[in-house]
Parts: C-alpha cells; sequence; structure tokens
C-alpha cells in the first residue's frame, strides 16, 4: 500500500507542476471585466490566452491598459496600418474593411447613429499626430464601440503589453467557444 499512496502523491505533483508551469508560461486564465466588447463578450465570461503567440488582424488579445488594468479588445490595426472610420465604414490603407463581428452589437446597440464615429489616426489626440500604426504596436479597438476604451483613448498598444491572444472561451459552458 504505501508505493502506492507515494505514486499518487507523485502523479498528483507531477500534473500540479505541469498544470503550474502551462499557466506560468504558455496559458492565460482570464476573466472579461466589463462590457466594452458586448455581445460578443459578456461581463464575467472566462477565456483562456496562449502567451507569445503571433498577433494577427482581427484577433481577440487581452493586453495590459494604463494603471495597470487588463482589457480584452481587437486587433484591428497592425504596424504599418493607416486606420480611418468614415460613416460607420473601416477603412485599412485605404481598403474598406469588412468586420462581420460587429453585426449583432450594431444591431443592439446603434439605434440608428453611427457606432464607431469617425476618425483618422493622426487626427486622434492619443496617436499625436502618427499617422501609421507604429512598428512594434497595435490599434484596439471593443467591439461594443459606444462604451469601449481602447486605443482611441489610450494610444497605441506595444507589443510587450500583449499578454496572450485568445483562443477559448470556456465559462459560461453553452456559449464554449473556440477562436
Amino acid at each position: 500500500m504505501p508505493k502506492i499512496i507515494s505514486q499518487t502523491i507523485f502523479i498528483g505533483l507531477f500534473f500540479m507542476t505541469l498544470f503550474y508551469l502551462l499557466f506560468t508560461f504558455i496559458l492565460s486564465n482570464d476573466v472579461v471585466s466589463g462590457i466594452s466588447m458586448q455581445p460578443n463578450f459578456e461581463d464575467r465570461d472566462r477565456v483562456i490566452s496562449v502567451k507569445h503567440t503571433e498577433v494577427k488582424r482581427n484577433d481577440i488579445v487581452i493586453l495590459k491598459a494604463p494603471h495597470r488594468a487588463l482589457y480584452i479588445k481587437r486587433v484591428i490595426g497592425m504596424p504599418g496600418d493607416r486606420i480611418k472610420f468614415k460613416n460607420d465604414v473601416l477603412y485599412i490603407n485605404n481598403q474598406k474593411t469588412a468586420e462581420p463581428y460587429l453585426t449583432e452589437g450594431k444591431r443592439l446597440y446603434a439605434n440608428g447613429a453611427l457606432y464607431t464615429s469617425d476618425f483618422t489616426l493622426d487626427k486622434l489626440q492619443v496617436t499625436h499626430g502618427i499617422a501609421k500604426v507604429p512598428q512594434d504596436s497595435y490599434f484596439v479597438m471593443g467591439d461594443h464601440r459606444n462604451v469601449s476604451r481602447d486605443s482611441r483613448e489610450i494610444g497605441y498598444v506595444s507589443k510587450d503589453k500583449i499578454i496572450g491572444v485568445v483562443k477559448l472561451r470556456y465559462w459560461p459552458l453553452q456559449k464554449i467557444t473556440t477562436y
């Protein structure tokens, strides 16, 4: 019997250590706080993101925002991009770009008004007149554009502020989704 107990303890410690290392260096387990990504993510949804991975346009990322808060946002602009919104349409490098992930939000929250106010990067105060997304930085926005505190207010997000790219929503169970 003592051999079985020691093997059980060893296996338990092995898996606890593996789990600890996995969530310390590779994955991040986060809770959505707020409504800035509605209706795609709700307050208290739980997500898993992958750290140290390539960030692509339209990825949903967890990032360190000002005042040490964690934000969940969508990557709109990549390094070198010029971003413009005109009449609720996104233009990236002067090309009209579809945002199908906003369809439901526009229906629920726009109420006939613009869902995303018009702007260009060089006209935003937080970008200091820089018309292109700088190298090693991103322009991020929440999906609930009317209430989101995002790059329009906090400026460009440097690569080192990205904690991870969301790959799984696992809570609530009825909304499990991979990204």
